[in-house]
């Protein structure tokens, strides 16, 4: 009986079943600046002439991509953001997927591929983790590292960690 109540224990830890029924909705804003790059910007006296911009002054969308259901349903939008500040992020728009355990957000190098054949492909090459997957619905965003090169990364997925699938991926088109 306590090895069945341990392994009982084990498989519920493993699996989380009840995360099936758990929604988390998360709506971020877009960010005016990474928080990492929020250094105070170059002061001017009054004599001195104002500096010409060298970004544009809003967000510009460098990529996106339609979001593919693979082990479960996914919808939404994936867009790389260059913010004023020359920061990356990663935003997730209508992001609706199932919610599960040890979810991450990667961008990869490896191609968007519809149904099984797509599951498990994203960790066979070049990817970075952008962190976990901060709720299953809604708007998010994610930093990318000031390091990444973004050229070196075609698509993104919503990873499964602990069982090595992917709920849902997008190929990233330049825009």
């Amino acid at each position: 009986m306590v090895a069945a109540t341990l392994v009982l224990g084990a498989g519920l830890y493993w699996f989380q079943p009840w995360k099936l029924w758990q929604d988390a909705t998360v709506h971020e804003a877009l960010p005016v600046a990474s928080p990492s790059a929020a250094a105070p910007g170059p002061t001017r006296s009054p004599t001195t002439p104002a500096a010409v911009p060298s970004a544009p002054a809003g967000p510009q969308t460098l990529a996106q991509g339609t979001l593919i259901s693979h082990e479960h349903t996914t919808t939404g939008t994936a867009k790389l953001i260059r913010l004023p500040d020359g920061s990356r992020t990663l935003r997730l728009e209508n992001l609706d997927t199932s919610n599960g355990p040890d979810l991450r957000v990667w961008l990869t190098d490896a191609p968007v591929k519809e149904g099984a054949a797509g599951w498990s492909v994203f960790d066979d090459g070049k990817y970075v983790s952008l962190g976990k997957l901060k709720g299953n619905k809604g708007d998010q965003n994610y930093e990318i590292p000031a390091d990444v090169n973004l050229a070196d990364y075609s698509s993104v997925t919503i990873w499964c960690d602990r069982f090595d699938v992917s709920f849902g991926a997008a190929a990233l088109a330049t825009v």
